[in-house]
């Protein structure tokens, strides 16, 4: 019998020789070394089975005490963090302290139960709810574990959970990891990683990718390989080899070495070898995020996600505190584009401050600009802030609202944004919006294709989902039809269109997205180089090439196969 999943998903066995484990490709990038693995979680075995009635007030206020800690650790390191890591640590320190968790937890005490076993419980409610829901609701799950591991290490006076820090660089093999474990990764000494699961654009990934830290996901196999074997990981092809041959690893690194060294001397601005523009810039949550941008030659930034500024908070953040954050994110650009998506918030990334009611399906519910559209004061709000922010600035910000799928939400949108002398534009994430690019643009002034929803909602496959990881691999082709269809569109009507999911930081990637007709090419600040170096060292013919066999493909492999072939 045959699988029905991609053939990315396939794997080999693991012997005394050389093998190759093949899963999802999450962040590019070649490195040896021997593997780790994470400290084991705390694991009560015994407890008593019931707690007095004249101790459950204790029981719960030293839960209490416990959940507060540690969302105050987790804060602490959002601060420290920036970025992606920033936004994820935030969402988890609000899961620590939610109210709806501590009071199942609570009700768990007032039945008997000690404060441990009342945090398991409750957990393990809310955990089968997001697993019911799926969408983007079922990643919180691994999320939601974390935090209630280190709530339960602090109740027991336990080390708090995680990844031991080795003492010399070192693969990182995991079945999963919690964000709050990736953000706090060394990347000089934790050099790669490896999951059995998780996907490409996993909060685990997006970390990884910020960091630099070359990252395989979806790997079937990986849990029988142990500590200290020999690894190479090529984060490109998505391959892990076990115990390779030293003239593999080798040859392998050499031509790592040489791919690397050209990338750390490109400087911008983005172009093909012919001189066909293509604007690299770079996807941020904030000010730091946008000075290592700069660092990093980023031209401008593609995506400013401005949720940031929304999330763990009890109540809507004022215009002055909005303009503040989005002021050092404009500062570090000053003559530069910079383009601001609005609140792109619900489904995973819920509002406290916002009434939203439960859904059976969050991932098609209430979500991105469909906030907006039940309170239009969060929007009107936000965009006073941005011009507050951009006062005294020679170019208009361009602001861009997310899960657009109708062209009279982009004509809304766009009358409310240019009332305040601001450059309205799209994220094309879902498939009627693609479908619908010409008549979208003909509102609007530009448009930015959301390669990861994108992937999601026309594939049918939850993004989060390890045993779909292959689904939702960039290189689909039905996916790639979408965005050459976009791009054509915004040909036509002479208007730009960019591309600023996980697919920019792929440098084979971002030359056919050239080839269709993208003008632009947004990722994290660490794929910033490798894909500017990427487009200067081909033709825009070649790009137009590449695009085209790639077009004529069936499947990712073949797609990755095709445009190797006419790039390099």
């Amino acid at each position: 019998m045959t699988s029905a999943l991609p053939e990315a998903a396939a794997s080999t066995m693991i012997t005394g020789a050389s093998s190759v484990l093949i899963g999802t490709p999450a962040v590019p990038g070649v490195v040896a070394a021997p593997a780790i693995r994470p400290i084991p979680r705390v694991r009560v075995e015994t407890m008593p089975t019931s707690v007095p009635e004249s101790d459950r007030a204790a029981e719960s206020e030293a839960l209490r005490r416990a959940s507060a800690t540690v969302a105050e650790r987790l804060r602490e390191r959002a601060a420290q963090a920036g970025g992606a890591a920033a936004e994820v640590l935030s969402a988890n320190a609000a899961m620590a302290a939610d109210p709806g968790w501590l009071d199942a937890a609570d009700r768990a005490i007032a039945d008997g139960h000690p404060a441990v076993a009342a945090a398991a419980a409750a957990t393990e409610q809310f955990a089968a709810l997001f697993t019911q829901l799926g969408g983007l609701m079922a990643e919180r799950v691994t999320d939601l574990r974390d935090v209630c591991d280190r709530v339960v290490a602090e109740l027991l006076g336990a080390p708090e959970p995680g990844i031991p820090t080795p003492t010399r660089p070192s693969i990182l093999l995991a079945d999963d990891l919690a964000p709050a474990d990736t953000a706090g990764l060394n990347p000089d000494l934790v050099v790669g990683l490896a999951m059995s699961l998780g996907g490409p654009t996993s909060h685990t990934a997006i970390i990884a990718r910020q960091l630099g830290i070359p990252c395989v996901v979806a790997v079937p196999g990986l849990d029988d390989v142990p500590a200290g074997t020999d690894l190479l990981i090529d984060g490109a092809a998505g391959h892990v080899l076990v115990r390779p041959k030293p003239e593999a690893v080798a040859a392998a690194l050499t031509d790592h070495r040489a791919s690397t060294e050209r990338a750390a001397h490109w400087t911008g601005p983005g172009a093909t070898a012919d001189g066909h523009r293509v604007e690299v810039l770079a996807n941020v949550q904030d000010g730091p995020g946008a000075l290592a941008a700069r660092d990093n030659a980023a031209e401008g930034i593609g995506l400013f996600r401005t949720e940031l500024c929304f999330l763990d908070r009890e109540s809507e953040p004022t215009v002055a505190e909005q303009a503040v954050r989005y002021r050092a994110v404009l500062a570090a650009y000053p003559d530069a584009k910079v383009v601001l998506r609005t609140l792109d918030a619900g489904s995973d990334k819920p509002l406290r401050f916002a009434a939203q009611a439960d859904e059976p399906n969050p991932a098609l519910g209430v979500r991105g600009i469909r906030i907006t559209a039940e309170d239009s004061g969060l929007l009107d709000r936000q965009l006073d802030a941005i011009v507050a922010a951009a006062h005294g600035r020679a170019h208009a910000p361009w602001v861009m609202a997310p899960m657009i799928s109708t062209v009279a939400e982009a004509k809304s949108f766009a009358a409310t944004v240019r009332a305040r002398g601001l450059v309205p534009g799209v994220m094309i994430e879902v498939p009627a919006a693609a479908l619908l690019a010409e008549a979208v643009l003909e509102h609007v002034d530009f448009a930015s294709i959301g390669t990861n929803d994108l992937a999601q909602y026309t594939m049918a496959a939850d993004r989060m989902s390890p045993r779909l990881a292959a689904l939702t691999d960039p290189w689909q082709p039905a996916v790639l039809r979408l965005v050459a269809a976009t791009a054509a569109a915004g040909q036509r009507l002479g208007k730009p269109v960019g591309v600023c999911g996980e697919a920019a930081a792929d440098p084979l990637l971002a030359c056919v997205l050239a080839g269709f007709g993208i003008t632009s090419v947004s990722a994290a600040a660490s794929a910033v180089r490798a894909v500017g170096a990427r487009l200067a060292s081909v033709t825009m013919d070649d790009c137009r090439r590449a695009a085209a066999a790639v077009l004529n493909t069936t499947d990712p492999r073949s797609a990755r196969r095709a445009a190797a072939e006419i790039l390099g």
